[in-house]
């Protein structure tokens, strides 16, 4: 098995996002190889602490291996960030990074099957001691399961049709590997000069299914605020436009100062309250051309920072 090396991406950004001090608390609910994790450490002699989880258990490995020189100043466990607040004490926190997606070993290492530039398996899991894999999903949905899959996750817009052959296809033969999937969508949907491989979108959508990438999400960003003090900082990485308007939605929510009924704001409806958290920047904020040229796969990054409030401010 090949080392679990990854390169962070928006190493300065996040730092100032964190703005890591001596003594502090930090929790990284995306430890992957510890970049991050290690840089938050280094930045906080000489009692900074780090809270850190990975649901991949060869990162969780290769953290500890990288965070050797902080002995007694971590504690990393094999998990979802969803439950970062199951173990993590609430209000403990002086800042809370999660940087969403796949990382780069996992694209690499064919024997993990989230990629179609590479024949394997059809895994896609990030922690295999979970059942279901992409290979389950795709011989088991039904065609309308997989279609709301492919548009949801992946807004493919020829889902309908690549999961009617999808469908159609395994009643023959039982999807198994990578290749057979990236082969069908690519028989369906030729290149025809375009850039992007045609299967990407429904490899990302699988991806996030298999490992339920949104409800993970959205119980995370709960959690991250229940384990912040007040005047802690979360930092979040997206990589495609659906999770970043999860977190705009969550940010904003949390930063009025009233609450609604009903699914409408309307102002009638309103009912005052303190905001439990502000941003920090109103835009997010990218990866610059020269990361970009050195590490291409940080290209869709968007960083958004949020602080949280104590009772009263604003």
């Amino acid at each position: 098995m090949p080392e679990f090396t990854h390169r962070p991406v928006m190493m300065a950004e996040v730092l100032a996002g964190l703005k890591p001090q001596p003594g502090g608390r930090y929790a990284d609910g995306t430890v992957g190889g510890a970049g991050h994790a290690a840089a938050i450490l280094a930045a906080s002699p000489p009692s900074g602490w780090l809270y850190g989880c990975d649901r991949d258990g060869v990162a969780v490995a290769a953290a500890e291996r990288k965070l050797a020189e902080f002995s007694g100043r971590f504690e990393i466990r094999q998990g979802n960030f969803a439950e970062l607040a199951d173990w993590v004490p609430p209000a403990s926190c002086d800042g809370v990074l999660l940087d969403l997606g796949v990382s780069s070993p996992q694209l690499d290492e064919a024997g993990r099957g989230f990629s179609f530039q590479q024949d394997g398996p059809l895994d896609m899991r990030m922690d295999r001691r979970q059942g279901l894999t992409a290979a389950c999903l795709l011989n088991e949905a039904t065609a309308e399961e997989l279609a709301r899959i492919f548009w949801e996750l992946g807004g493919e817009r020829d889902g309908r049709r690549f999961a009617r052959a999808i469908v159609m296809d395994r009643e023959h033969r039982r999807f198994e590997t990578t290749r057979q999937l990236a082969e069908l969508i690519e028989r369906l949907a030729p290149r025809h000069g375009r850039k992007s491989h045609p299967a990407t979108k429904v490899f990302q959508a699988v991806r996030m299914a298999v490992n339920d990438e949104i409800g993970s999400l959205q119980q995370g960003l709960v959690g991250a605020l229940k384990i912040l003090k007040s005047g802690g900082r979360l930092v979040v990485i997206t990589f495609h436009s659906l999770e970043d308007r999860i977190v705009k939605d969550f940010g904003r929510a949390r930063a009025r100062d009233y609450t609604f009924t009903g699914g409408m704001d309307v102002p009638e409806l309103r009912r005052p309250r303190a905001p439990e958290l502000k941003w920090l920047q109103r835009k997010a904020l990218q990866p610059g051309a020269t990361e970009v040229a050195a590490n291409p796969r940080s290209r869709s990054a968007q960083l958004r920072v949020m602080e949280k409030l104590g009772f009263g401010e604003r």
